[in-house]
């Protein structure tokens, strides 16, 4: 069963929330929070593996928890959204949020995002992706990443397109019938040699390089 917090400030929002991710889909709702101003206190008592948080709440907004959380050692962060905003988008990213999937999406894509983000992989739903490669581009690049692709090894070159296509470590390991801890030495080299902060860094330069083709 994958523990999920659920945070968010509309009690309708959290209601639809628990009925898509009910126990007989291998989900437990462990508690829920009205804005972000609870989270940490809740993560201490309640050990979620994932937290669902939603963007634009009162007192403590989703930015702001999520950058708390992070610096706390806290779990991976799903950041959920209604909202055309990239200012949002990019705190959410800079405060360390492991994926973004917007509300209304199908119950499916829903479950399928919190197994991914559960299991440590990130996720980008589809309809934020250009936004998302857009905030990156704008930025400034980091010292030593131009050309640091061709520092890949072709197989480091693959579990960082899988990486971009949302997979997690064992479906990479299955995928290139490798062990789990093979996967994971060769992320670590992934991410030291192109100075990737996390996972979601490396799905949004996946997509950035031409690894992974944004769905339309």
């Amino acid at each position: 069963m994958i523990r999920v917090l659920l945070v968010d400030d509309q009690d309708l929002v959290r209601a639809g929330l628990r009925g898509i991710l009910r126990s007989q889909f291998g989900f437990d709702v462990v508690g829920e929070c009205a804005d972000g101003s609870g989270v940490l206190a809740a993560v201490a008592t309640l050990r979620p593996d994932v937290v669902l948080m939603d963007v634009r709440m009162p007192a403590v907004d989703g930015v702001q928890a999520t950058r708390e959380l992070r610096e706390a050692g806290g779990p991976p962060v799903l950041a959920l959204t209604t909202f055309d905003d990239d200012e949002v988008l990019a705190g959410m990213l800079r405060a360390g949020a492991s994926g973004f999937i917007l509300k209304g999406v199908p119950a499916e894509d829903l479950q399928r995002a919190v197994r991914v983000v559960a299991d440590g992989g990130a996720w980008l739903d589809p309809a934020v992706t250009g936004r998302v490669l857009a905030i990156y581009r704008s930025a400034a690049p980091s010292p030593g990443r131009e050309g640091a692709l061709d520092a890949l090894t072709s197989r480091e070159r693959d579990v960082l397109a899988l990486i971009g296509q949302g997979r997690t470590n064992a479906e990479i390991a299955a995928q290139l019938v490798v062990g789990e801890g093979t996967v994971k030495t060769h992320i670590n080299h992934v991410f030291t040699k192109l100075q990737l902060r996390d996972r979601a860094a490396a799905v949004v330069f996946a997509f950035d390089h031409d690894l992974v083709t944004p769905a339309p």
